[in-house]
């Protein structure tokens, strides 16, 4: 077994899960986090009982970290990282993916200007003086409810 893994890896860079995390500037703790989700995979281990990580490893979490940033979910990009891996995954697959992400983001933009334009509107409603009992915020955010005015 020692000799098999050693011919493995014979040529090969390795990297301890530190080296990893610094490299592919993450915490440990997140390198750990991606083998559990099964977003990289899961490495060899020496006899030591030390981890096995490879350049492989580090350009995935990097990939993986890129990803996020443009807003997909670790669930999404674990598709993704399945349909790179998949040998008969076509360009239009990803890029149905990505267009697929970019109707979320479209769709999360029009909410997000639906709640500024509220908020615009309940602060322009606001004096912001008197009793709070008279605060048309919260008499917006309480709804006509008598526990609402309860409150105030």
């Amino acid at each position: 077994m020692r000799e098999e893994m050693d011919q493995k890896y014979e040529g090969v860079v390795t990297f301890k899960i530190g080296q990893v995390a610094s490299r592919a500037h993450v915490n440990k703790e997140t390198v750990r986090y991606y083998e559990k989700r099964g977003l990289i995979p899961t490495p060899d281990r020496w006899r030591s009982g030390y981890r096995i990580f490879t350049q492989r490893h580090i350009d995935q979490i990097k990939f993986i970290k890129r990803s996020q940033e443009l807003g997909f979910t670790l669930s999404e990009i674990k598709e993704l990282l399945e349909l790179r891996m998949d040998e008969d995954t076509t360009c239009s697959e990803i890029k149905s993916e990505a267009q697929e992400k970019f109707q979320d983001v479209v769709e999360k933009i029009e909410d997000l200007q639906r709640i500024k334009n509220t908020l615009v509107d309940l602060i322009d409603s606001c004096a912001g003086e008197g009793p709070k009992g008279d605060c048309p915020i919260l008499g917006a955010l309480e709804g006509d409810s008598q526990m609402g005015r309860n409150l105030r």
